[in-house]
């Protein structure tokens, strides 16, 4: 055996162990902030969540529910509506508004909220101009307030329904045409048919979407922050820097977590043994011809959800942002700019990684413990941001604490916070909370590696590092491309989790927008809010492309 053989023989134990260690760590890291929030909170003093029970807990409890029961009901209307226009019905536009009407899952909640405030506040454009044209005074009319619970509402809805759509829209694709047709024999028009047969087939897709939508409502940070609508992510960060309390921001983010965790509890159960549709079309579907009265009725309707969540926020942002003093091309903003290319792209590939890693060791050796790991991945999504902080920064925070007083008693030597407060302890937090999209994406490609390519390279002598290197990274490339880029835009727009983590004097655009429209400097907010929405289009149209290839 030459020099080089033997080197590459000995070398893939090495990797092989390696990649077994990574799951682990990656498995561990997910576990961790479930179980340091859950001591932190049993551990500490509950003085302070009495004093919140006694005053503002019961809001946060209500206006939580309040919250993500009016998001996922409009969502569920307006998402499933749009699917089955643009599926079901042909008329002028509808292969534009088939990609349309997924962008606005590219904005922020938050920028939306900063877009409506400057045009529908007091002193926003469309009170102004009522004012003027009646002569009215401050108090001589009413308008709603945007800066409220149902304001709140709206924005999260424009921008969380395209998740109800894109699912919604795929299933009906997929379905056969036949017991559509067998119900317009009987007697059903559309729309009758629709409730009794369509609705009910995509079933699945349709809970699976409003469960996402229902996760980004609990997670929202920026948005009801900034209306004041008081939430347990706002209850949260006001414990962990207002108050100082740490058991307080771990005992409610228990709560939160309990709340999380009962949501995929009901989506699962729901669910059951319900599959998709069977992309095996027993006869195609045709599209309904609309009269000349109803496709301008459709395309209307179409029209709204794309005006008010694309059109309206990009014209008033580009507005703001050309009267602001912000200059993004000063050093100050290329700073924010490459911390969060930074953040986002080395966040990007750690979880993809790891979502590699994990659903790797699963499809080779499929035992509880690697399934267990990939279920505990996926759990990171219907956990926000903030509580993954708080579970992350107590542990670490105890760590660095005791390191360093050792430290100082041995060698007198101080070692500071080497991992709270760093941007790797950042990228893990952001490992957990996304790591579900990635092994879903991963999974989507993987379905179609069957197991015979895997026997095959094992026969020709192929072990785990060379499988992945040579097999299966060639195959997913354009899956983990996608799993990339949603995390890349996710981590980009993540709020919560960011404010509480990040290192001193680190800042992103999210951050300072944030900063910004807090202190109601909304003109110089729109700025990063742009370029945010900018970077968050990417992923949106290469999605809407492989979709539209797959179902059109």
């Amino acid at each position: 055996m030459t020099i080089a053989a033997y080197k590459s023989f000995s070398a893939r134990p090495v990797l092989r162990v390696g990649i077994i260690i990574f799951a682990v760590l990656v498995t561990a890291l997910c576990v961790l902030p479930y179980l340091a929030v859950l001591t932190a909170a049993l551990a500490g003093s509950f003085d302070t969540l009495a004093h919140l029970a006694d005053t503002v807990l019961g809001r946060y409890i209500r206006d939580t529910l309040i919250l993500v029961v009016i998001v996922m009901s409009g969502s569920a209307m307006l998402g499933v509506g749009a699917a089955w226009i643009v599926t079901m019905t042909e008329f002028p536009g509808r292969r534009w508004f088939e990609i349309a009407l997924a962008v606005p899952l590219a904005f922020p909640a938050y920028v939306l909220a900063y877009a409506y405030t400057h045009i529908l506040d007091h002193p926003g454009i469309v009170q102004a101009t009522l004012r003027d044209m009646m002569g009215w005074g401050p108090r001589d009319y009413w308008f709603p307030e945007i800066r409220s619970l149902g304001g709140a509402a709206a924005m999260l809805i424009l921008v969380l329904y395209p998740y109800v759509y894109l699912l919604a829209r795929a299933s009906f694709s997929a379905q056969s045409g036949s017991a559509f047709l067998a119900a317009r024999v009987l007697g059903r028009n559309p729309l009758q048919a629709c409730i009794a047969v369509s609705l009910p087939m995509a079933r699945p897709a349709i809970a699976a979407g409003i469960f996402l939508v229902a996760m980004e409502t609990i997670a929202d940070f920026g948005t009801v922050s900034y209306f004041g609508v008081q939430t347990f992510s706002v209850g949260i960060y006001t414990s962990w820097f207002a108050m100082a309390d740490r058991a307080a921001a771990a005992q409610l983010s228990l709560g939160l977590l309990a709340f999380a965790l009962l949501l995929a509890m009901m989506e699962r159960y729901n669910r059951g043994n319900a599959a998709y549709i069977d992309h095996q079309r027993k006869a195609p579907m045709d599209r309904i011809r609309l009269g000349r009265s109803a496709q301008i009725s459709v395309f209307l309707l179409c029209s709204i959800p794309v005006a008010l969540g694309v059109v309206v926020p990009v014209v008033a942002l580009t507005t703001m942002a050309i009267g602001s003093e912000q200059d993004l091309l000063s050093p100050r903003y290329l700073g924010f700019i490459r911390n969060s290319l930074t953040l986002a792209s080395v966040a990007a590939l750690v979880t993809v990684a790891a979502a590699i890693v994990l659903g790797t060791l699963h499809r080779v050796r499929q035992t509880r413990l690697t399934q267990m790991s990939l279920y505990l991945g996926r759990l990171g999504y219907a956990v926000p941001g903030g509580v993954i902080a708080v579970g992350l920064l107590v542990p670490f925070a105890i760590f660095d604490n005791a390191l360093d007083e050792w430290m100082r008693a041995t060698f007198d030597i101080s070692t500071g916070l080497l991992l709270t407060g760093s941007i790797w302890l950042l990228v893990a937090a952001y490992m957990i909370r996304f790591l579900a999209a990635a092994i879903g994406a991963y999974e989507g490609g993987i379905a179609s590696v069957g197991p015979n390519i895997d026997a095959a390279a094992r026969t020709l002598g192929a072990d785990l590092p060379r499988l992945l290197r040579r097999v299966h990274v060639p195959i997913l490339r354009t899956s983990l491309l996608t799993a990339g880029l949603i995390v890349f835009v996710d981590v980009m727009k993540e709020l919560p989790a960011t404010l509480i983590m990040r290192p001193f004097n680190y800042d992103t655009l999210a951050v300072q927008a944030h900063r910004l429209a807090s202190d109601e400097r909304l003109n110089g907010a729109a700025v990063p809010s742009l370029v945010i929405a900018a970077i968050g289009l990417i992923p949106v149209i290469l999605l809407c492309r492989r979709m539209h290839r797959g179902v059109s």
